[in-house]
């Protein structure tokens, strides 16, 4: 069903499709755990709650989400998914722009301490 699974620190994510021009990911996040404080140069993201309670920070600035809601986070932009509850998180993440490597993360600040 995926082209790719990957473990995380924090969770783990899944491929569903990857394209020239998009890439579908679903993200998991374990209860207490968060995502780098990061940027992207080659791409924007859209993600999409599908289970849990995300707090997410957009330049500096957080917002709970919850199921059904839904997040842009434009090229260049900062920006942090974090899972403050005690359930897994879920969202759908669609990548467009020109290149979807995981080189294209530019961590700002890492729990674990990644560069």
């Amino acid at each position: 069903m995926y082209l790719e699974k990957e473990e995380r620190p924090w969770g783990r994510y899944f491929v569903i499709q990857d394209e020239i021009n998009y890439k579908l990911k679903k993200i998991e996040v374990e209860p207490g755990q968060r995502l780098s404080y990061q940027y992207h140069f080659k791409r924007s993201e859209a993600w999409t709650i599908i289970k849990g309670e995300a707090i997410v920070t957009l330049d500096g600035i957080e917002k709970k989400y919850t199921k059904g809601e839904s997040v842009l986070i434009p090229q260049g932009m900062k920006h942090r998914v974090e899972n403050k509850s005690i359930n897994l998180l879920a969202f759908i993440e669609v990548q467009t722009g020109s290149y979807f490597g995981e080189d294209d993360i530019f961590r700002i600040e890492d729990d674990y301490n990644r560069k």
